[in-house]
Order: structure tokens, then C-alpha cells, then sequence
């Protein structure tokens, strides 16, 4: 992942393509698949030249592997032309064999164009499914339980919306007030489980969200970072996608 992203920031895919020479594939909001080493050139080549405009510096936040997965939290802080502001970005390594890759990224767009863009599924369900505190988490989002939800956190755990740092919530009042507001579109929110990345300390999950309430929603990726406290239980939750809300309930 930090090859990747030293390769968007100079606009030079040479290392990529010299460490997997077989098949790199991107899976990207904005640009979608890009599939080959010429298409990876084109894609790095726009991309720098979008951070370029925007003085794009890039903070890594926290990262999670197993299971041949590595998942990187960043925060790019955007200035130039534009609003400064802090966006969150998560991304997914996974090695099929040693000659190729491919490469994930999950973010909301809103801080970038101050719209939300339907993302489809990247990824079909799967049999894995977080255990623990992580599986009692979304047990509860899934039922539109805010007390139970509530309960998965420590006191001072804190829940950090897609749209950056100024959107968290802390607290066990500031999170039973959100989560409250979140389940008054007629439930909870129904995630298919895709893959899930586990250290023991962090848990990331990439799924599909397919229900919000009472509103089906066409199937969206986005990725999920629940972090734990000695305690068992979550001392952060991090959110990665663009699923726009029902009308009203923003």
C-alpha cells in the first residue's frame, strides 16, 4: 500500500509494475477498475495530477493484515485549489500470487465534490463473519438497536462517519443520540459481509450495504474499521463508503 500511494503521489507506476509484473488491478471509486499496466500508467498519471492541484498530503492512520490482506487507513489532507479539508481513505492490498495484486479503495467522495457517489459491490458476500464484540456491533446495526449498539463501546469509544474527523461522534450519550437518529428510517442497516481482516486488536470488514431501515437500497460497497480496548470492547469505529441516507435521515 505505501508503494501505491508513492506511486500516485509521484505519477510514476515503474515500482508497481516492477514488484508485480503479472496482473495489477485497482479497484478505485472515481475511476473504477483499472486493469493492466497501461491502464495502471494512465490511472497514476491522472491521479497525481488530481492530488497535485490539491497539495495532497498523505497521514497513515492505522493498519490491519491477515489472511494475505493488508488494510491501510489514511488520511489525505487536501488544501490548494479548494476547501482545506481531512479525508479519510482506506485501502486494501491482496496478493493472489506473487507476481500480482489488487488493490481496493474505499472513501466517501462528499469531501472531495460535496456529493455522494453510488458505489457498486466490489465484492460478492462470504462466508467469513466478525466474532466477538465486532459481531455483537453489527448483530445490534442490523436489529436498529442503539442501546445494544451503544453497548459495544467503551465509554470514551467513538464513532467516525465517512465524511472526515469533524463528523465523530464520542461518548456514550453523542453515540446513543447518533445511532437513535440513524435508526429512524424504520431499523437498522443491513450489511452483507465480504471479507473481513482481523489482527486481534483491529477488525476491518468490507461488505455491501443493502438495507437502511425500511428503504432497500441497490447493493454498495464500503468497509467498516472496528478497533478494540484492553477491555474487549470498541474503542473506535471508522467508516469507509458514500451510501447516501433516506431522505431526512442525513
Amino acid at each position: 500500500v505505501g508503494q501505491y500511494f508513492a506511486a500516485l503521489n509521484d505519477g510514476d507506476s515503474h515500482a508497481l509494475e516492477t514488484v508485480w509484473p503479472g496482473e495489477v488491478v485497482v479497484h478505485d471509486p472515481r475511476a473504477g477498475v483499472v486493469r493492466g499496466h497501461r491502464q495502471l500508467r494512465r490511472f497514476v498519471h491522472q491521479s497525481r495530477a488530481r492530488l497535485a492541484v490539491r497539495e495532497a498530503r498523505i497521514e497513515r492512520v492505522a493498519a490491519v493484515s491477515g489472511h494475505g490482506r493488508a488494510v491501510v487507513e489514511l488520511l489525505v489532507h487536501l488544501a490548494g485549489d479548494g476547501p482545506e479539508v481531512d479525508w479519510p481513505v482506506a485501502v486494501v492490498a491482496e496478493s493472489p500470487d506473487d507476481r500480482s495484486v489488487v488493490f481496493r479503495t474505499y472513501c466517501s467522495q462528499w469531501p472531495v465534490d460535496g456529493r455522494r457517489h453510488l458505489r457498486p459491490p466490489i465484492l460478492k458476500p462470504g462466508p467469513d463473519h466478525p466474532g466477538d464484540v465486532v459481531g455483537r456491533y453489527q448483530a445490534a446495526l442490523q436489529a436498529g438497536d442503539a442501546d445494544a449498539v451503544v453497548s459495544t463501546f467503551e465509554p470514551d469509544g467513538y464513532y467516525r462517519e465517512p465524511i472526515g474527523a469533524h463528523a465523530s461522534h464520542s461518548g456514550t450519550a453523542e453515540l446513543r443520540t447518533f445511532f437513535a437518529g440513524r435508526f429512524s428510517a424504520g431499523g437498522g442497516i443491513e450489511l452483507e459481509h465480504c471479507m473481513v481482516t482481523d489482527d486481534g486488536v483491529r477488525c476491518a470488514v468490507e461488505y455491501n450495504c443493502v438495507r437502511w431501515g425500511s428503504h432497500q437500497l441497490p447493493p454498495q460497497a464500503g468497509l467498516g474499521v472496528y478497533e478494540r480496548g484492553p477491555d474487549g470492547l470498541l474503542t473506535a469505529a471508522r467508516v469507509y463508503d458514500d451510501i447516501e441516507p433516506p431522505d431526512g435521515h442525513s
